[in-house]
């Protein structure tokens, strides 16, 4: 029995259980170094993000023989030229675009408050019971609940943006550093270990590299092109705040399936406020958008390489949601698709880890 897979599986789940279950009851020895990972957690994460966008030049130039110091400033000067663009053209009118929009607040609530009132008037055309007060209750406590805990927290809001702005500036150094040093991450990790566990490893980080690639330039690839597109047709149709909300979407769209949903929200609220009819043009002019994306922008750009199904990305990103909030909206897929390909490694190798430390890598599957 001891030799069924069904027993060790078991045992392996039930020692891991045992082991965290430990870990929690002497948490204070792991709380120094948890301090440290929260630290430098969001600026490692941040120049991953970029080193992945800029690692195709990098490799670009160095496949033409550049040397490795060129090809580290050639990826620093185009991320400084992207920024100083976005600088002088985006920037201020998105900045003159808020600045409009916190003017207006006042009367675009009045606004929202009359179509909520026609929406009153209409009701009984409709063929079944809504309603309309319970619902406008809800939106509204909801949205001042909200307001309130922003002003109830604004010192500790602003102290944390503080401190988010000190940690930023470890983002070029880490930045710089993967550039330099990314060839040497996975011996240095793989050096203790020797047999197929070690070729486990190499597989493991080979295939969680290709992920994250895959996922970091396809996602911004493709949120980038919707961006331009929803950009120019808010701009055709004559939306107010359109380079605002082609910026939203852009972050958005990097959450797969769910994020064109959260962008249409404000665009279809804005549209409806200004004038109905503009509605239904953002409503066909983001149905065409995405329509567009999931047939031709990302069939070509990611292919079939994350593998998720819909449904399981919609569960993980409310689950992510409840559990960390936005940020955990934003981690949650590359993280699921990180921790897919390292249960797919395992269960591709589980019947030679038995034997991981008593046989050898041929030297030509070890990664230099």
């Amino acid at each position: 029995m001891t030799n069924k897979v069904w027993f060790q599986s078991g045992v392996a789940i039930i020692m891991t259980l045992v082991i965290i279950f430990m870990v929690t009851k002497v948490d204070y020895v792991f709380k120094p170094f948890i301090t440290i990972f929260a630290t430098i957690a969001l600026p490692l994460l941040l120049a991953a993000v970029l080193y992945y966008i800029t690692i195709p030049i990098q490799e670009f130039l160095e496949r033409h023989k550049s040397p490795r110091w060129l090809s580290i400033i050639a990826s620093l000067l185009m991320i400084v030229i992207v920024v100083t663009v976005l600088s002088i053209s985006v920037i201020p009118i998105v900045s003159e675009q808020v600045h409009n929009l916190v003017t207006r607040a006042p009367l675009l609530q009045r606004e929202a408050t009359s179509v909520v009132n026609q929406l009153m008037a209409q009701r009984d055309r409709l063929p079944f019971e809504v309603n309309i007060e319970e619902i406008t209750d809800k939106i509204v406590n909801f949205g001042s609940t909200i307001f309130t805990g922003i002003i109830s927290n604004a010192f500790k809001i602003i102290m944390n943006t503080v401190s988010v702005a000190i940690s930023l500036v470890l983002i070029p150094f880490f930045y710089i550093f993967m550039l330099k040093d990314h060839e040497r991450l996975v011996p240095m990790i793989t050096m203790p270990f020797t047999g197929r566990l070690k070729l486990f490893l190499l597989d493991a980080l080979k295939d969680i590299d290709l992920t994250l690639r895959a996922f970091i330039q396809g996602q911004m690839l493709v949120s980038s092109i919707l961006c331009i597109i929803l950009y120019i047709g808010y701009l055709a149709i004559g939306l107010d705040y359109a380079l605002l909300l082609a910026i939203f979407a852009l972050f958005m769209n990097v959450v797969p399936f769910v994020g064109p949903w959260v962008a249409f929200l404000p665009a279809g609220i804005l549209a409806l406020i200004q004038d109905p009819m503009m509605f239904v043009w953002v409503s066909l002019i983001t149905l065409g958008a995405q329509q567009l994306e999931s047939h031709v922008i990302t069939p070509n750009v990611m292919g079939n390489r994350l593998q998720m199904h819909p449904l399981t990305v919609i569960t993980i990103v409310l689950a992510a949601g409840n559990i960390a909030g936005f940020i955990g909206i934003l981690v949650a897929i590359p993280t699921y698709a990180v921790i897919k390909s390292i249960i797919q490694n395992i269960w591709r190798y589980r019947r030679d880890l038995s034997d991981t430390f008593t046989s050898d890598v041929p030297e030509k599957r070890i990664i230099k």
